[in-house]
């Protein structure tokens, strides 16, 4: 039961840092843009949050580091799609590559090295509780603000005025723009939360999740956030369920390792991967399903007047 209690923690350390990529991808798209660029932020929100964290001693700052880049290089993706019009799947992967490039040689100075040790978080009066307090209540704080994050943005989206524009926006951008809403400054907003939050993500990593900075240290993380939206049919609360189920894949590889299982290394590192395959193959059996719940203009530009 300890053993099992451990898996379930350390699913849920691993989840957050899908579930807040994920959401951030969810704002994107829900305001109708596809951004393929998510690995290339969280790998530049990475190094700028473990070097912000590891030269000041604050993990406060390093979190705030990683969400300002991933905002950053957001902006220059919102630029590019919204301003000038220029594909968004070609930019997505251009913006990836360079992330991928731009966080290697930023970090340079920083390979292999690692944060002090980390502070340990306990909720009182629930952390001590046989089973559930090992297994829920010794978590980082910020694996609690990805559950409620997922909630507000779930308000956000069904019950605010605010929300209920932008998903206008997704679904129907020159009704929206006809109604007198400024669809672009919308989408670039929703863009910018969006990269925000991946840039969250991608600080958590390096901060919190393995303190410490080793190049591509993403390994794919961002791709399968970007699979979570449509796994979760565009809703918060399934993407967060995601989240878990991939996080509860990833560390089941160790677990099983630890437990001694005879399982080639290889086939144990590909499982997160193979399961988003075989959820997507899945998903993608009913394509009316999936057409119901995306977004109407995901992935299509928008020209007010054209």
């Amino acid at each position: 039961m300890e053993s099992f209690a451990l898996l379930i923690a350390a699913t849920l350390n691993a989840g957050t840092v899908l579930a807040i990529a994920g959401l951030g991808l969810l704002i994107n798209e829900r305001a109708g843009v596809v951004n393929l660029g998510a690995e290339g932020m969280m790998l530049v929100a990475a190094i700028a949050g473990f070097a912000a964290t590891a030269t000041t001693g604050s993990d406060l700052l390093g979190f705030c580091a990683g969400a300002a880049a991933g905002a950053l290089l957001a902006l220059a993706f919102g630029a590019l799609v919204i301003g000038l019009n220029t594909n968004q799947y070609a930019t997505g992967l251009a913006l990836s590559l360079f992330g991928a490039g731009f966080s290697a040689f930023a970090g340079i100075g920083f390979t292999q090295a690692k944060l002090g040790e980390r502070a340990a978080f306990a909720v009182p009066g629930l952390a001590d509780l046989p089973f559930v307090g090992p297994a829920l209540f010794r978590q980082h704080p910020m694996v609690y603000l990805a559950m409620a994050l997922a909630a507000a943005l779930a308000w956000f989206l069904y019950r605010s005025r605010a929300g209920l524009v932008l998903r206008a926006v997704g679904e129907s951008p020159e009704s929206a723009h006809a109604l007198g809403y400024p669809v672009r400054l919308i989408r670039l907003a929703a863009v910018c939360a969006g990269g925000a939050l991946c840039g969250l993500a991608g600080a958590y990593l390096s901060v919190v999740y393995s303190p410490l900075w080793m190049e591509g240290m993403v390994a794919g993380k961002g791709w399968i956030a970007l699979a979570l939206t449509t796994f979760a049919t565009w809703r918060p609360a399934r993407v967060l369920l995601g989240a878990y189920l991939f996080g509860g894949v990833t560390m089941l590889q160790f677990h099983l390792q630890g437990q001694g299982v005879e399982v080639a290394s290889q086939l144990l590192t590909m499982l997160p991967y193979l399961a988003t395959i075989v959820v997507l193959v899945l998903i993608s059996r009913d394509a009316g399903f999936i057409k119901l719940n995306m977004p109407a203009s995901l992935g299509k530009p928008f020209h007010p007047g054209g």
